[in-house]
């Protein structure tokens, strides 16, 4: 079995390596990840310039692009036939709700899936913890869980680990997306050449937070797990739309 990882903080992030550790004895692990941190970069391909591929020290390679050119160049370009398994994280710091939008954590897993591989993207719900053998032991468990019982067909899930040990994780349960209020407005300073520059303010707070949410099973301690898919057509507005245009 071959398992490609990735992810968005750069091939250097300690969240990637403990994921890289906790699957090494279960497959043939390759690791592609962007040469720097590139969060927040949602699903975009770098279509301007070529794209190089490195190898490190570690025996990760690293794109100098983005997550989505990472696995796209992996499987398209890299490997003679498709991985069975696309693994993107451990990501530092939490992507429910809104923040799956923008995330290249879950942009990863997602390019992954759009190209006919069973994805899975892990989050770590802290931004201050170093401390990624909770996240790393979940990952492996629902990893062996696929291996194990595969759906027969490409998933795409999207996981997030409570930051606490793994003895005091309560389960893991099936949620869905929740909603954030609008983000903070951006900042505004000054660089020392007097010239005016904005910082994107910080995610709002959590909205849509109750039950059955993302957000309220990692509040309570357990590991949410999100089953995403990629059709935007809002179905509801077809038949008005058709009535709109007559």
């Amino acid at each position: 079995m071959r398992i490609l990882l990735s992810n968005d903080d750069g091939y250097f992030a300690p969240g990637i390596a403990a994921l890289a550790a906790a699957l090494a004895d279960l497959a043939d692990v390759t690791v592609v990840a962007p040469e720097r941190d590139r969060s927040g970069a949602s699903n975009s391909l770098t279509l301007d310039r070529p794209l190089s591929l490195r190898k490190a020290s570690s025996g990760f390679y690293y794109v100098n692009g983005t997550p989505t050119d990472c696995v796209h160049l992996a499987v398209t370009g890299m490997f003679d036939a498709l991985p069975d398994m696309v693994v993107s994280g451990i990501n530092h710091g939490a992507n429910m709700g809104d923040d799956t939008i923008y995330s290249g954590t879950v942009a990863a897993a997602t390019e992954g899936y759009l190209l006919g591989v069973p994805s899975i993207a892990f989050s770590l719900a802290s931004r201050d913890t170093v401390d990624f053998s909770a996240a790393a032991q979940v990952a492996r468990d629902i990893v062996v869980r696929c291996m194990e019982r595969p759906f027969g067909q490409p998933v795409l899930l999207n996981v997030n680990v409570p930051e606490i040990p793994v003895d005091h994780i309560k389960g893991v349960v099936i949620t869905r997306l929740g909603r954030r209020h609008k983000a903070e407005p951006v900042i505004k300073s000054v660089t020392p050449r007097n010239e005016t520059v904005y910082w994107v303010g910080a995610a709002g707070s959590a909205q849509d937070a109750g039950e059955g949410t993302d957000f309220h099973a990692v509040a309570k301690g357990f590991v949410s797990v999100t089953p995403l898919q990629i059709d935007l057509t809002h179905r509801g507005l077809i038949d008005p739309l058709k009535e709109w245009l007559s």
